[in-house]
C-alpha cells in the first residue's frame, strides 16, 4: 500500500511552518523558516524539507490545510483553510485531551484559548493591536541590549535579582531598558524582566482554566518563559513536543479528516491541489 501524507501549513507573518502527518496522525516530517517576503517560496520549501523527512514525494500527499497570516498566499499548495484559532486548538487537544487553557506566544500576537473537556472552544482573546509580550517585543528588546535574541534564555536564567519593567509598551519598555543599562543594573536582571513582562501581559488577557498548556516559537526558543509561567499561576504548565508546530499539526489533523474552509474560487478543488503539487 503507498504510503499518505497529510500536510499542515501554518503560514506565520514572521515564521512559516510545516506539519506532516501519516494516515495515523503520527508527526513524520517538519520544517520551520523565516516567512520573508516570498511566501510562495518559503512555504514550498519547508514543504520539500518536510517531504524529505518523511521520506515521501508530493504525490503522496493526500489532504492539505493551511492556517495563518498568510494562508491565502499558498493556494497552490492547500485547498483548505481554517483560522490559526481553530488549528491550535485542534493541535493542542490532540495532545493534551483534557479542558485546558492554550497561550500561544508567537511573533506578531498572542492568543489565549479556553477548551471544555470535549475541546469544544469557550472563550478566546488575541492581543493584535500591540507587539508587547509578542516575539517582536522580545526581538525589540534584545536590540536595545545589544543581544542576539538567541541569548536571552540563558541570561534570563542566570539572573539573581529582576528588573522588573513598569509598562506594557514597547516604545516605553525599551525606555525602561536604557535607564537600567544607565544605572549599571546588569543585563541578566534587565533580560529576566522582560520575560516577566511577556508572561504577566498574556496572563492579565483571559481567565485561564485549572490546566495550562503553552505554545509558539517564542516559547520552544524560550522555555524559561514556562518556568515562569509555572511560578506564577503556582501549577505545572503542559508543553507539547515541538510547541511552534502545533497550529500546523491542527490543521494536518484538519487534513486527514477531510475538514477546512473551501477556497471561493470556483471549482477550484482536489483535483487542483494533485496537479500544483505534481
Amino acid at each position: 500500500m503507498s504510503k499518505r501524507f497529510f500536510v499542515g501549513l501554518d503560514m506565520g507573518s514572521s515564521r512559516t511552518k510545516v506539519a506532516l502527518l501519516n494516515a495515523d496522525r503520527q508527526l513524520v516530517g517538519y520544517a520551520v523558516k523565516k516567512s520573508g517576503t516570498d511566501f510562495a517560496a518559503t512555504a514550498k520549501a519547508c514543504l520539500d524539507v518536510a517531504l524529505d523527512m518523511a521520506g515521501g514525494t508530493r504525490k503522496e500527499i493526500a489532504g492539505a490545510v493551511s492556517t495563518g497570516y498568510g494562508r491565502t498566499n499558498v493556494s497552490f499548495i492547500t485547498d483548505r483553510s481554517k483560522t490559526e484559532i481553530g488549528c491550535l486548538a485542534k493541535g493542542c487537544y490532540h495532545y493534551f485531551p483534557q479542558a485546558i487553557t492554550i497561550i500561544d506566544i508567537g511573533g506578531q500576537d498572542n492568543k489565549v484559548i479556553n477548551l471544555d473537556a470535549a475541546g469544544r472552544r469557550g472563550s478566546f482573546k488575541m492581543n493584535r493591536k500591540c507587539a508587547a509580550g509578542t516575539g517582536a517585543f522580545l526581538e525589540e528588546m534584545a536590540g536595545r541590549l545589544d543581544l542576539q535574541l538567541e541569548e536571552m534564555n540563558a541570561l534570563a536564567q542566570q539572573s539573581r535579582e529582576m528588573i522588573k519593567l513598569g509598562s506594557f509598551c514597547t516604545v516605553f519598555s525599551a525606555t525602561e531598558v536604557l535607564e537600567s543599562i544607565r544605572h549599571g543594573k546588569k543585563v541578566s536582571d534587565i533580560v529576566k524582566g522582560i520575560f516577566y513582562s511577556v508572561i504577566r501581559r498574556v496572563l492579565e488577557m483571559d481567565a485561564l482554566t485549572e490546566q495550562v498548556t503553552m505554545t509558539g516559537g517564542v516559547v520552544e526558543h524560550n522555555p524559561y518563559l514556562v518556568e515562569m509561567a509555572q511560578e506564577m499561576i503556582e501549577r505545572p504548565v503542559l508543553v507539547p513536543d515541538f510547541p511552534q508546530l502545533a497550529g500546523a499539526v491542527g490543521a494536518a489533523l484538519y487534513a486527514v479528516e477531510g475538514e477546512g474552509d473551501p477556497p471561493t474560487e470556483p471549482g477550484w478543488g482536489g483535483a487542483k491541489l494533485i496537479w500544483a503539487l505534481q
